[in-house]
């Protein structure tokens, strides 16, 4: 699919979306995306008055839910994504670049052509009732949002929860939304059998940066506010200040982990920004339109910290960056958790109490 538009309104801020195009590189040889959508949004791009991005929903029917890995550097092997692409718009979002396997863009698209698995539930079910199913945590929030936007209609994480609870199986949730205190019954059920936590990220303390890079998102106050009623609710919360951008959003570390420890939590993380695939001229566009200025410093870093490279995707080292800079986050990070009195324990998650259910939705007696 192709659209012959201009690009010379590339400068001006695509407002309420993260990604300012769709014109990105693509891995797979197909035809680059000048324009997303219909012809309204070509004409656009030409000349006329700003036409509103739609954002889509389609509904699918896989027929696994389960997602396995054996990456040795991340804490869980398997994963549930409820969505497929993300309404926050978050234009570093490390899962873009999955939008481009259905010859979609990881731009524009990724955050208004959205995807939804209602028979998730279902599917899960039937996965913890084989024989053979050994409990494990499920994490979810690990590609895109299991609470932006769309969940408010569908419910498919609630449902989740729901089966989760049920069956007495671990899960950790991650989100950059405050509508995940829709659930904290649920929540504080999974909570008292030691069965769930909460990561809620952090990116900056500031509405209008967070406006820019994370359009849809909650803002920062909303998520701090909720890490704090979830932990006043019992439920183990994580803070996670992620991604760290340096010369935009690191300003913030110290703050972020203060703010966080007042607010009860007692575990903090930081990750540090990462540019796989089409995420990263993604990401150099949307500073050329919103920190021309500083944005050849901002890349530099970004470099510094990844071997001269826009991104590093070897085991251990993509979460674990190198160099002066590296090393200045780092210790900044852990002399705040030290002021701020956050220990940092490792949550551990229970599997014993684990019992499966019959695929028909009914528990078994025995």
């Amino acid at each position: 699919m192709f659209y012959l538009c201009s690009m010379s309104k590339v400068n001006v801020p695509k407002r309420g979306r993260g990604a300012q195009s769709a014109d990105v590189p693509q891995r797979f040889g197909l035809a680059a995306r000048v324009c997303d959508g219909d012809w309204r949004d070509a004409m656009e791009a030409l000349d006329g008055p700003p036409v509103k991005l739609r954002t889509t929903v389609t509904e699918e029917h896989p027929k696994t839910i389960l997602t396995f890995n054996q990456s040795p550097d991340i804490g869980f092997d398997r994963s549930i994504n409820p969505y497929r692409g993300c309404e926050h718009g978050c234009v570093y979002c490390f899962a873009r670049p999955t939008h481009a396997y259905h010859d979609l863009s990881p731009g524009l698209d990724f955050e208004t052509t959205l995807f939804a698995k209602p028979n998730a539930p279902q599917l899960l079910r039937e996965t913890l009732a084989r024989p053979k199913y050994i409990p494990r945590p499920i994490a979810m929030g690990t590609n895109t949002d299991p609470y932006q936007p769309i969940e408010k209609r569908y419910e498919i994480t609630r449902q989740i929860l729901e089966l989760c609870l049920e069956t007495r199986h671990p899960v950790t949730v991650t989100t950059k939304s405050d509508r995940v205190l829709r659930d904290i019954d649920l929540l504080s059920e999974l909570a008292e059998h030691r069965l769930v936590v909460v990561s809620i990220s952090v990116t900056s303390l500031d509405p209008i940066l967070s406006g820019k890079l994370e359009p849809r998102a909650a803002s920062p106050g909303k998520r701090l506010s909720a890490l704090e009623k979830l932990a006043a609710a019992g439920i183990p919360v994580h803070c996670s200040i992620s991604p760290v951008i340096p010369a935009i959003t690191d300003e913030f570390l110290e703050a972020i982990v203060a703010h966080a420890a007042q607010m009860g939590v007692t575990n903090c993380g930081w990750i540090p920004l990462r540019l796989p695939h089409e995420v990263a001229p993604l990401f150099r566009e949307w500073l050329d339109v919103h920190y021309p200025d500083r944005a050849r410093k901002v890349m530099s870093i970004v470099r510094s910290i990844r071997q001269g490279r826009d991104n590093d995707p070897d085991f251990f080292s993509r979460f674990k960056p190198r160099g002066v800079w590296a090393d200045l986050f780092r210790n900044r990070f852990r002399v705040a958790c030290k002021r701020a009195g956050i220990e940092n324990k490792q949550f551990v998650l229970e599997t014993v109490a684990f019992r499966s259910p019959r695929s028909d939705g009914q528990l078994s007696l025995l």
